[in-house]
């Protein structure tokens, strides 16, 4: 059995620069961190050459085309894999809609599980690169490409999306010790609000294409995006608040639907309380509610955000990896 783990992601600064309906005219940058928080996918030969899902997926099917789930389909078509697998998967936080770049982070730990299965290394760049061709070609999916990056990667990175389709990854050089403080820093919730990525960011698609305004917002948040990795790797945290901020006050205007009343008097609560700055992850209308404050002001925000669930989440190095399994032993 082969099980590969890909990381979820943090993203701070930049999210929606890496829409093609917006890079392939201006260029985008994000800045995001990998987390402790993975999802999983197993993979090993079936008994009877039929191909099977199981876990947080469902189905059956005899050949890799017949299959309803579409991610899985198109990454066996897209390696040659006909049948004769059993694919389980898990995921350490709910499967859609947090915002945490949670189907990004399935297709690389399937497309490296697949790889391994078939005893083949792949490199981050190459894993990337597949998931977003499965995702956004084959599939059409109107998303962007940091998620599937990120997850492959692993780190600290600033991520920069050029009109010729390629993409950049810079880690941000700052000091373990200042990577240490920023993850004291932030405090994380979970809204209890799902919605689908893929419904958002196709109201975001269309602003980018009809109104310049928006263009312009992405172009700040750009900007944001180089002085952020700037200001981490000086060491400089003070700002980094304001930062999450400016980007978060840009991303309310980019569509309609980003954020709504409610999440809006969470935030300013949160604010009061001594948040030097936030914003939601991902795409927007629900998930996860990040925070930047001094440690010392922790208490009085979760004092003030009662109906929410705080949920820890660490700041960690490393993209896709590979465990195998024989009889249930780790080598």
């Amino acid at each position: 059995m082969i099980i590969a783990h890909a990381p979820l992601r943090m993203s701070f600064v930049g999210g929606g620069s890496d829409l093609p309906s917006y890079y392939r005219e201006h260029g985008g940058a994000v800045v995001s961190a990998t987390l402790d928080r993975y999802v999983y996918v197993a993979v090993k030969e079936s008994f009877d050459g039929l191909l099977r899902l199981g876990g947080e997926m469902q189905g059956s099917a005899e050949r890799a085309g017949q299959l309803q789930h579409p991610r899985v389909r198109e990454a066996l078509r897209l390696l040659g894999i006909e049948g004769g697998l059993d694919l389980v998967s898990m995921s350490d936080v709910p499967a859609q809609g947090t915002g945490l770049g949670s189907s990004g982070s399935f297709t690389v730990a399937l497309l490296h599980a697949l790889h391994a299965h078939q005893g083949r290394q792949v490199e981050p760049e190459s894993l990337a690169r597949q998931a977003c061709h499965v995702e956004l070609e084959r599939l059409g999916e109107p998303i962007g490409k940091q998620d599937q990056y990120a997850s492959a990667y692993g780190g600290l990175n600033l991520i920069e999306f050029h009109a010729d389709e390629r993409v950049s990854v810079h880690p941000v050089a700052c000091r373990p010790e200042v990577l240490e403080a920023l993850g004291r820093r932030l405090l994380t919730f979970y809204t209890g609000i799902t919605r689908s990525a893929s419904a958002m960011l196709q109201g975001q698609n269309e602003a980018i294409r009809t109104r310049p305004h928006t263009r312009d917002s992405l172009g700040r948040m750009v900007e944001l995006a180089y002085q952020m990795k700037r200001e981490l790797e000086a060491g400089h945290l003070e700002g980094f608040g304001a930062l999450l901020d400016a980007n978060w006050q840009l991303k309310r205007e980019l569509s309609h639907g980003i954020s709504t009343t409610e999440i809006d008097d969470w935030y300013e609560r949160a604010r009061k309380a001594g948040a030097r700055g936030g914003k939601l992850l991902g795409a927007g209308g629900g998930g996860f509610l990040l925070f930047d404050a001094p440690e010392e002001h922790h208490p009085a925000i979760i004092q003030a955000l009662p109906g929410l669930r705080r949920v820890p989440l660490r700041l960690q190095p490393r993209g896709s990896a590979i465990t195998s399994i024989r009889q249930g032993v780790a080598p």
